[in-house]
């Protein structure tokens, strides 16, 4: 009899330990799963939170809807189009006193032809900052590009239109020379030359309103001082 029960207990010992093992494992299980799908929500939400929100819009809309309210955008804004000799040259010149501006279409200068938007502006800028002598007389004051383009570009300079006097003096605005007109208040030509550039006998001579007397000596003083 003991041989039979050691024999029972050896069969019924490993079968209870298999259902217990069966049984813990799919406890396990049905844990995993209920945890598993209490969580998702919440990493599907981590996920959507990292998504950005679009701020900007995709490159080229942009300028899409800028062209619609301003016809000219694109012609301004275009950077892949260069300039060539058949290229209109546009000019307004207003004078900025009686608001008034004449309008003349010309050949495009040589060293314009070839050049993009960029290089364009940048040799405007260039032009604006430095005006030839015979500009500095006509009162130059500034420019604008108005529109850019292969088939045309339309230039708006700005000029101070004054009538000269007989004599003129030489004075110091923001460090730089002023031609004032004989009133000694009329400004007539702003230009570039700084005052400590010159010599020091010189400068002290336009700190106190330096005297020209005619038109042909103010030339002469500009064109030594801006050549």
């Amino acid at each position: 009899m003991k041989f039979v029960k050691g024999i029972g207990l050896f069969f019924i010992y490993p079968l209870f330990m298999l259902v217990l093992g069966f049984y813990a494992g799919v406890q396990f299980m049905n844990q995993y799963e209920s945890e598993r799908l209490y969580y998702q929500p919440a990493e599907d939400a981590e996920i959507l939170q990292s998504v950005p929100e679009a701020t900007e819009l995709p490159e080229g809309l942009e300028d899409f809807e800028k062209a619609e309210e301003d016809p000219e955008y694109l012609e301004v804004t275009s950077t892949s189009e260069t300039l060539n000799v058949e290229t209109k040259y546009v000019l307004e010149e207003k004078d900025i006193y009686r608001d008034t501006v004449v309008e003349t279409t010309r050949k495009l200068p040589d060293k314009y032809v070839g050049m993009n938007r960029e290089q364009f502006l940048e040799a405007m800028e260039e032009y604006e900052a430095f005006p030839p002598l015979a500009e500095m007389q006509r009162g130059f004051v500034g420019l604008e590009v108005l529109s850019f383009s292969r088939e045309k570009v339309v230039v708006q300079m700005n000029y101070r239109v004054v009538l000269p006097t007989d004599s003129f003096y030489l004075a110091v605005s923001d460090n730089r020379v002023v031609v004032l007109l004989d009133d000694r208040e009329t400004v007539y030509i702003e230009t570039e030359i700084r005052l400590e550039k010159l010599p020091e006998e010189e400068q002290e001579q336009i700190i106190n309103m330096k005297w020209i007397e005619n038109e042909a000596a103010l030339y002469d003083f500009l064109e030594a001082h801006t050549s």
